[in-house]
């Protein structure tokens, strides 16, 4: 049969891990997998969330909304733009990925601009699209040089992958300000930010002002539930949203209702919030002890943090992947996750600091 190719290619960090799968059966040692993702220092706490949600209810038994249930839509608003928002403008989408892939098919562009060191998955995602990839260097390259974009999108995350790192609000919302000036799509790609904030952050609202902003938020990481795959996508713009509801639409007929009525009750009810503030509680501590950890042992790759502050769920230390590996660590060259100067990346590596912090330690 005839198939359209992309030339697209499955994660090499699935690859890493049974790897690193097959070498623990082999010699029957213990690995630490910090090629991954996700946050390990702990699971959230459902047990007494799941006993305010109806099973038998026709919210769970019967298709939710294409855009997403509403009460959802409006506890978002409430959670991370403080009400000042609409519902309307909020799209419910399949996880942090699923949602990019939406917002690459439907923006009407030739090319994103990316940070130098990128998720490796936009690279993917832009192939499968007939989209084009170019890189900036630092925020301050947006700020002085936005012709450069014309015509094109950019994509920011804060803190970053695979750096993990923090930039300066200030900084954040003067990038994104230049660029909707110039008529600039901004794709927020954010997952990460509020396993470090909570309902007061005030930056989900500050950017309601740019009309060429669209945030990608997912749950996965800042409440623990990947499983869920479950995230929004926010935006201003009518003929925008018009679009993304019709392809959204196409590609799930509505999100899993189990998993929008839960991230609702950890939104709303009390002990929701009890356990989604426990969860970054304790995340928060780990990562920071893990953090602290490298630098105290000069193993944090310094020169990738001179113009900001590693927060995590990821830094990058100044070993690389195989060396890592020897010492029975998983870990992501750094070289994965850039187009440039690979070779010097892959003198570097990408490891997760969300897990316990006395296993981090013990290797």
């Amino acid at each position: 049969m005839k198939i359209h190719v992309s030339g697209a290619k499955l994660s090499s960090i699935v690859g890493i891990g049974e790897k690193i799968k097959q070498l623990s059966a082999e010699n029957g040692k213990e690995y630490l997998f910090l090629n991954r993702g996700i946050n390990s220092v702990g699971n959230i706490d459902l047990s007494e969330v799941v006993k305010t949600i109806d099973f038998n209810s026709d919210a769970i038994q019967v298709y939710p909304p294409g855009k997403g249930r509403k009460t959802l839509r409006e506890a978002i608003n409430q959670e991370y733009f403080n009400g000042k928002t609409s519902e309307e403008k909020i799209s419910i989408t399949g996880g942090g990925m699923a949602g990019l892939d939406l917002v690459f098919q439907t923006l009407n562009i030739k090319t994103l601009y990316a940070p130098v060191y990128h998720w490796g998955s936009y690279n993917h995602i832009m192939k499968i699209r007939n989209i084009q990839c170019d890189y900036y260097e630092t925020l301050d390259e947006l700020i002085d040089f936005p012709e450069k974009m014309k015509g094109s999108a950019v994509i920011i995350g804060d803190p970053g992958n695979p750096l993990g790192e923090k930039q300066d609000d200030t900084k954040l919302i003067e990038t994104i300000a230049t660029l909707n000036e110039q008529d600039i799509p901004v794709i927020f790609d954010s997952p990460y930010r509020r396993v470090f904030y909570d309902h007061s952050d005030k930056l989900y609202q500050i950017l309601l002002a740019f009309d060429n902003t669209i945030i990608v938020e997912s749950f996965s990481k800042s409440v623990g539930l990947s499983g869920q795959r479950i995230g929004f996508i926010h935006s201003a713009n009518q003929e925008f949203n018009l679009e993304l509801e019709i392809r959204l639409m196409y590609a799930t007929n509505g999100i899993n209702a189990f998993s929008q009525i839960l991230i609702e009750k950890l939104l709303t009810t009390e002990v929701g919030k009890k356990a989604v503030a426990d969860f970054k509680s304790t995340t928060r501590d780990h990562i920071q002890k893990n953090i602290a950890f490298l630098k105290e042992k000069k193993i944090l790759a310094e020169e990738f943090y001179r113009a900001s502050s590693p927060v995590g769920i990821f830094a990058v230390v100044n070993k690389s992947e195989e060396e890592l590996l020897d010492k029975q660590i998983g870990s992501v060259s750094l070289a994965y996750f850039t187009k440039k100067d690979k070779e010097y990346a892959s003198g570097f590596a990408r490891i997760c600091v969300s897990l316990p912090h006395e296993k981090f330690k013990a290797f």
